[in-house]
């Protein structure tokens, strides 16, 4: 465990958000997400829950300022809902961590695989919600 650094950051997990550049995306996938057939490089975070790898991730990741969508979540198939407390606390992660970054987007769900497909990486989170899903746009780290 590193100090200053949650203990939800893993040593594979910090090496992948190292390696991120400008404009990479990384997805919190829930437990119900294909992430392995997604993407080449998932990292398992089994049983820790996607609001707290948000507020593990968010003080080490700048969220991109140059686009509209740097945070992106699924949207709810026609006649189902997504959990509202899920939203509200993805919500408050940003807020306390990344309070001037765009609101969330929402994408239709194929095209939010699609756009995971072409993720820097997944992180397979133990989140139990449906719809527990959310992209982030790394943006330029201030010096």
């Amino acid at each position: 465990m590193l100090k200053g650094i949650s203990p939800v950051i893993n040593g594979p997990l910090l090496s992948v958000l190292d390696r991120m550049g400008h404009g990479d995306e990384i997805v919190l996938a829930d437990a119900h997400f294909p992430s392995f057939s997604s993407n080449d490089t998932v990292l398992s975070a089994a049983g820790i829950g996607v609001t707290e790898m948000l507020d593990g991730i968010l003080p080490l990741l700048e969220i991109d300022t140059y686009v509209a969508d740097p945070l992106v979540m699924v949207d709810p198939v026609a006649g189902d809902s997504m959990d509202p407390d899920l939203l509200a606390d993805c919500r408050a992660a940003i807020a306390r961590h990344a309070p001037t970054a765009a609101p969330i987007v929402f994408m239709e769900r194929f095209a939010f695989y699609e756009r995971a497909r072409r993720a820097f990486a997944i992180v397979a989170t133990g989140e139990t919600r449906k719809y527990g899903n959310i992209l982030l746009k790394k943006g330029v780290t201030p010096v």
